[in-house]
């Protein structure tokens, strides 16, 4: 696979499960509560495809903006992330 195309996937699988979880969480009992797991996964999943430069800090951002604005219920797509910030634990 060619970095174009590696690119070009994980910009298609990020807003896909950035977009099913506001989904999920607006239409859940338990709100987001209920997600905060795959909230976190989601947002450790952009840092790490910033990181190994399949995204670049303003492409992750301008898809977690672009979620937040076809689901404004979903307030913590609304907060992206600092996705520039340090992956060390």
């Amino acid at each position: 696979m060619d970095a174009h195309t590696r690119h070009d996937r994980t910009v298609r699988l990020l807003a896909a499960r950035l977009e099913s979880l506001a989904v999920a969480s607006i239409r859940s009992p338990g709100g987001e509560r209920a997600y905060r797991d795959h909230i976190l996964a989601a947002v450790a999943a952009t840092r790490h495809a910033v990181a190994l430069d399949l995204l670049t800090v303003e492409e992750a951002g301008s898809i977690w903006i672009e979620v937040a604005r076809r689901h404004p219920e979903a307030r913590w797509c609304a907060a992206a992330p600092d996705f520039a910030g340090s992956l060390a634990a």
